[in-house]
């Protein structure tokens, strides 16, 4: 039997982070993968003929840290490429378009009172963002915690609050806690403009503008990357994240083994208590291991690949109730040409239909209800215009965020509703790009239930995960498991269900794999 220092389930980003950073110092990994290709939701994948996409679509975040500790740029990954614009798409062509990144950010389409708040919205959130930043990095204590390390994180976050100054800080603890809704209706007048700063703490969640949780310190989360959260599609797509991160591990030594399902994780049981010792695959090949590190999802890992049997029933209990339902669709469309997008010359950045925040709140109360949206709204990318690779020659990939759309339908997912959905998404799209039908080739949605099944992912959720305040910080993604240690000696997590999060940022496996190493030297 195959004797490594440590496993890894899953072949996602994070898991391949974590692998380079424990075989840096020596050791002996394995990933499993249980697909045909690396990199998760970041995979690229043949949906149609010659035409290609994934389902995460840019990168907003990515660590400036692993990349450069990992050498991902002499691998063909360039984190500084060129930010695109955000556009709040208006049916009359009189878009609110945001060029740039960050407080450097040209804001064209409003009034000037709202250019000018936009500055001071800026000059507002770019502090708190910065304070944030170094603990997204970091392993967060356990509360009550009374351990040298442990103690010194609280006090560098003490000292980052009281460094804001009195008034700034009962600031941040009051924007960091309020609704989108409360701060853009606070901040600005135009309604497009209030969709389009809200669209990144809402996107890929189970709230709304209205919804008091934690929304803020999501957009506070985006805005840690080196373009202040401002989107990007590097050159050669998200493909050369996963292509650069998988050359990194294997010159690290890490060995990878691909179509690699894994179906539970092995338990040894003696005088001492419970202990991961490795894992069983679908196909009944055994691999040992002095540690199990899962690069899937908290309920996956335990209630499946652990079993409720090994652990506490508190713990399971705390795990069954962790929020994970899905709330967003993917579209996918082949294109014969790029669509003509009213008012827009050249849609090579990311567009959202949004008209307003009650847009978006209606749609979630549709979701809310079991039922699709009526009115979706989303965010749209023509990412072949970045990456010619994605489409032959001439013709384009259109990708789309769609929200809200349940992970658990009122009458289930038959293809009838998916159909119906389908089209209802087609015509929303076709509202400001009257041409798009008579150029779709192909095209295909994915439901947080396809999501589900195809990518291994509980309940479709993008972030494994809400990105709420029970399940945030030294929470996530729950108490006994939020410091990437697990109640079952051995084994440990790294996916985005693990602090900071979820989107392409590389920081849980940097963090799981610093812990791991921490815990080898004591």
């Amino acid at each position: 039997m195959n004797h490594y220092d440590t496993i890894i389930i899953g072949g996602g980003h994070n898991g391949l982070v974590c692998s380079t950073y424990l075989a840096k110092k020596g050791q002996k990994v394995l990933i499993l993968e249980a697909s045909d290709t690396l990199g998760g939701l970041a995979a690229t994948r043949e949906f149609s003929p010659g035409f290609k996409t994934s389902v995460a679509q840019t990168i907003s975040h990515f660590s400036s840290k692993v990349a450069k500790e990992l050498n991902l740029a002499s691998y063909g990954f360039d984190l500084t490429g060129k930010t695109m614009s955000n556009t709040a798409l208006n049916l009359e062509g009189e878009h609110v378009v945001l060029k740039g990144a960050g407080s450097n950010a040209e804001l064209t389409g409003v009034s000037s009172k709202d250019a000018a708040s936009y500055k001071e919205y800026q000059q507002l959130l770019k502090p708190f963002a910065q304070l944030l930043k170094p603990f997204w990095l970091k392993t967060m204590p356990r509360i009550g915690s009374k351990g040298i390390k442990d103690n010194l994180t609280f006090a560098h976050l003490g000292l980052k609050l009281r460094m804001l100054g009195k008034k700034d800080m009962g600031e941040f603890m009051r924007v960091a806690t309020l609704p989108a809704r409360d701060l853009m209706d606070e901040n600005f007048d135009n309604d497009l403009l209030k969709s389009l700063l809200s669209w990144d703490g809402l996107v890929g969640s189970k709230m709304a503008p209205r919804s008091p949780n934690a929304t803020i310190l999501t957009l506070l989360y985006r805005m840690s990357g080196v373009n202040e959260g401002a989107h990007t599609i590097p050159n050669g797509g998200i493909k050369s994240l996963i292509d650069a991160l998988q050359a990194s591990a294997k010159d690290a030594g890490v060995e990878i083994k691909i179509a690699a399902k894994v179906k539970q994780i092995t338990i040894q049981a003696d005088e001492n208590g419970l202990r991961a010792n490795g894992v069983e695959l679908s196909s009944g090949e055994v691999y040992s291991a002095d540690k199990v590190v899962s690069a899937t999802d908290p309920k996956r890992t335990f209630l499946e690949l652990v079993g409720a049997q090994n652990l506490e029933i508190d713990f399971t209990n705390r795990i069954n109730r962790l929020r994970c339902e899905g709330f967003v669709a993917k579209l996918h469309i082949a294109l014969s040409d790029i669509p003509n997008f009213t008012g827009i010359k050249n849609p090579d950045g990311r567009m959202i239909i949004a008209p307003e925040l009650d847009a978006i709140e209606f749609a979630y109360d549709d979701a809310k209800y079991g039922e699709a949206s009526q009115n979706p709204v989303m965010d749209i990318v023509i990412p072949s215009l970045h990456d010619s690779n994605l489409a032959p020659s001439g013709q384009h990939v259109l990708s789309a965020n769609v929200m809200y759309v349940p992970y658990n339908h009122a009458d289930g997912w038959t293809e009838q509703a998916k159909a119906e959905l389908h089209e209802r998404v087609i015509d929303t799209i076709e509202r400001y790009a009257p041409d798009i039908r008579e150029k779709i080739l192909h095209s295909e949605l994915l439901t947080p239930l396809d999501i589900e099944q195809q990518f291994n992912v509980t309940g479709g959720h993008w972030h494994h995960g809400e990105l709420s305040i029970p399940q945030m910080l030294m929470m996530r993604p729950t108490y006994e498991a939020a410091q990437y240690s697990t109640p079952i000696p051995g084994l440990y997590l790294c996916s985005a269900g693990s602090h900071p999060g979820g989107g392409l940022m590389g920081a849980a496996g940097h963090n799981a794999a610093n812990e791991i190493l921490r815990e080898a030297k004591q």
